[in-house]
């Protein structure tokens, strides 16, 4: 993921230190930008199993919850490594052995999903231009490419090129305020778990809402953190993955943001694309494994056993108010 400053490229692994206080930057509130903050939560990177705790803060002007410090921009993208889900689907160095074709088939069911919510939000014609910010390992936007017939444009603060679903796609290194979108040309706009990664929100929001006709659509879908399984996980609800996650949006504080940057909220629907199981899943397994980082190669086996369990639950996912949230929207006139 995300839309973050554009750094250069650093192959380097995984730190698997704390970081030092030089690689750590102290920052106002990415929305407001007043400085007074108070403590909310301190948290560990208990998905990947990098050293360090990270504290968030809530802002007393406008009550969002942020990372500060966080690891200088410039640092960043060193903890998106090749084992980075987002960015490689089942093509990186995780071995999944026979459930394969299980993992694959989830991420497909996750592109679907995605798909199904673009055609709630606008219907697309054949040559229009669609935008996806943060697009990852690219097959959501080269399906949606293939199924709608319009043409796309990808956006990703790490070059991500050389994947196999970035062919015939236009590919643009960088966030979304340094990709010299074109003014008023974008039907649809996407931003994927976005924003809670994001170290200039607002400028990336400014440029999507440039880049958009004026009767395009936007669809935004960050984790939400006024949902059940933070109330049951707390300092280990996967929602808080420090240290990308640099924001953390509760319904109030992303209706409020996404409509000061200029946009019309048209629906707000307390789901997402994005598996609400999947942090049921990592929240258990993080209450055992504090800060070890997930084997997923290990963990597909009890996560797809776990989830037929729970699929009674699941069903409700859309009322319940589990993990997800998702904010369709339109520039303001």
């Amino acid at each position: 993921m995300k839309t973050l400053r554009r750094v250069e490229r650093d192959e380097a692994a995984l730190p698997r230190r704390a970081p030092r206080p030089s690689e750590l930057e102290e920052v106002d509130c990415p929305a407001c930008e007043e400085g007074a903050r108070d403590p909310f939560v301190s948290a560990r990177d208990d998905l990947h199993g990098t050293p360090g705790e990270f504290s968030f803060v809530r802002c007393r002007a406008c009550a969002l919850v942020y990372q500060s410090p966080r690891i200088r921009a410039d640092l960043i993208e060193r903890y998106y490594d090749e084992t980075y889900l987002a960015h490689s689907n089942t093509r990186g160095p995780i071995t999944w052995g026979p459930l394969k074709p299980l993992v694959e088939r989830a991420f497909g069911r996750h592109d679907q999903r995605k798909l199904a919510l673009v055609r709630r939000a606008v219907s697309l014609e054949a040559g229009q231009r669609v935008l996806d910010i943060g697009s990852g390992a690219g097959s959501f936007l080269s399906r949606l490419v293939r199924e709608e017939g319009v043409s796309g444009t990808a956006v990703d603060f790490k070059d991500l090129s050389h994947l196999p679903d970035y062919p015939g796609l236009d590919f643009r290194h960088g966030s979304a305020g340094e990709a010299s979108l074109e003014d008023e040309s974008y039907r649809l706009a996407t931003l994927w778990h976005v924003l809670e990664h994001d170290y200039e929100p607002r400028r990336t929001l400014a440029a999507v809402r440039a880049a958009l006709e004026p009767e395009g659509r936007c669809l935004i879908e960050v984790p939400r953190l006024d949902s059940l399984s933070y109330r049951l996980y707390g300092q280990r609800w996967p929602g808080l993955q420090a240290p990308q996650h640099t924001i953390l949006f509760s319904k109030e504080t992303l209706l409020r943001f996404v409509e000061a940057s200029g946009f019309e909220v048209l629906e707000y629907l307390p789901y997402g694309a994005f598996p609400a199981y999947f942090y049921l899943f990592a929240g258990a397994a993080f209450q055992v494994r504090v800060g070890q980082g997930l084997d997923f190669g290990r963990a597909a086996l009890p996560y797809f056993l776990g989830r037929a369990l729970a699929a009674p639950l699941l069903l409700g996912e859309r009322r319940l108010n589990l993990a997800m949230q998702t904010v369709i929207c339109r520039p303001r006139s």
